[in-house]
């Protein structure tokens, strides 16, 4: 066949239905583009292919099938914010002790999209928490933001955006979170496949489940595992992106088991890394636990973002280039100030240590320290900022004050040295 340069555009740009995701499978790869008489969107990569076949749809949008599909080497960035928990003011609770700023959500959240609209983005992935707590106006506020932004977004529920199976007047529910959103990424149901870019395919995950008297917990159902298999399986010479609210790798010591950090664990997350392994995918994307980190186990990076409206307020930008493997650039950054809060990262970081008192006692006066509440309460003023220092990242703690044994315990929360929480650089595998 004689070869030809076209321009083709990746499927998920113009239908969200699965059956346009794929005409034909022969060859080493094979996929389904559509082009069109419109100018392809930004972020389109030009491709090698041979045995065109072309159809008309709509009288405007054509469906090519390629034997034989040659992507020219990616190189792409995407940008991340967790945890967005959007609150507009006359939505937002009166809770004293709470650790979040929602008062400044939507103001952290436009300057985060002023910074990513100078990025030459291709994408942005929003893993869960959009709102604080599902109220409808919230989540009516960011479907009508995002649909302003001129690179695509992929969004999935947090437990705090669908605090029950089904909606009420005013809060959504999971049924409906999928129609809500169906412009970024879900089509009848809260998790999905899309190909973002020729080569690059994003597996977006729901991780909120409701038992028998609605009661909401982290979880993959059945149902679900089944069809992520049938998407594993299917998919071939992509790189694959995972998003998932909840995290599926430990990023403190002993969170699955610790009462305090196994809710921000997925309950059968090792099943989930137990299908990725065997699938040759990677990475995955999560949020929930409202840190920066990056942790790995076996072959699989999993990259949690801290949220907008805590300290230290980060996001992250991932350059991805091809070598011999995928190089993924993370960088991270954070909102130094805001119209009404000039000096934000002081000024937040005093405020999670305000209020870290209860939760410290907690870690100390738990398995395994098991302290005397009156031993606890002495050593607490010295573990004001422990918290702030989890969120932000890259943590080394000197805890020269507390007894050996305790310093010995929180130094088992020190970062290692790769890879760093912040600014890292990963070498990929792509999913054969």
């Amino acid at each position: 066949a004689n070869w030809s340069f076209v321009s083709l555009v990746p499927e998920s740009r113009f239908f969200g239905n699965e059956p346009c995701r794929r005409a034909i499978r022969a060859g080493k790869q094979s996929s389904a583009y559509h082009f069109g008489d419109r100018t392809p969107p930004k972020g389109d990569r030009p491709l090698l292919a041979s045995s065109l076949r072309a159809e008309t749809v709509d009288n405007r949008i054509w469906l090519l099938s390629c034997l034989q599909v040659l992507p020219v080497p990616l190189d792409f960035r995407f940008a991340i914010a967790s945890d967005l928990h959007i609150a507009l003011p006359h939505t937002i609770l009166d809770r004293p002790g709470r650790f979040h700023m929602v008062e400044l959500s939507v103001a952290a959240f436009e300057a985060t999209l002023h910074h990513w609209e100078t990025l030459d983005l291709d994408f942005a992935l929003l893993p869960g928490d959009l709102t604080q707590d599902g109220e409808l106006d919230n989540h009516s506020w960011l479907r009508e933001r995002l649909s302003r932004l001129p690179f695509p977004v992929y969004v999935i529920p947090g437990n705090h955006d669908v605090l029950h199976r089904n909606s009420t007047h005013s809060v959504m529910g999971l049924n409906d979170f999928a129609s809500h959103y169906r412009d970024f990424g879900p089509d009848d149901r809260p998790y999905y496949t899309r190909c973002l870019l020729p080569g690059v395919r994003l597996i977006a995950l729901n991780s909120n489940d409701f038992d028998s008297s609605d009661r909401q917990y982290g979880r993959l159902d059945e149902v679900q595992l089944d069809w992520l298999r049938q998407v594993l399986d299917e998919t071939r010479d992509e790189f694959v992106i995972v998003m998932v609210h909840h995290n599926a790798i430990e990023h403190l010591p002993d969170q699955s088991r610790h009462p305090l950090g196994r809710r921000y664990m997925l309950d059968n997350a090792p099943v989930l890394l137990e299908l990725l392994e065997a699938a040759g995918v990677n990475l995955i994307l999560t949020g929930h636990l409202h840190v920066q980190d990056i942790a790995r186990t076996g072959n699989i990076y999993e990259i949690t973002t801290g949220s907008l409206v805590s300290y230290p307020h980060p996001y992250r930008v991932v350059q991805v280039s091809a070598g011999d493997r995928l190089t993924l650039q993370i960088e991270s950054h954070r909102i130094e100030a805001l119209p009404n809060w000039p000096n934000l990262q002081h000024y937040s970081r005093n405020f999670m240590g305000d209020r870290s008192l209860s939760f410290v006692l907690k870690l100390l006066t738990d398995e395994p320290l098991n302290l005397e509440e009156t031993v606890a309460r002495s050593l607490a003023p010295h573990l004001r900022y422990f918290w702030a220092d989890i969120a932000g990242g890259d943590t080394k703690f000197d805890l020269p004050h507390l007894p050996a044994a305790v310093q010995r315990y929180f130094e088992t929360f020190d970062d290692p040295p790769f890879p760093a929480d912040n600014r890292e650089t990963l070498a990929i595998d792509l999913k054969r």
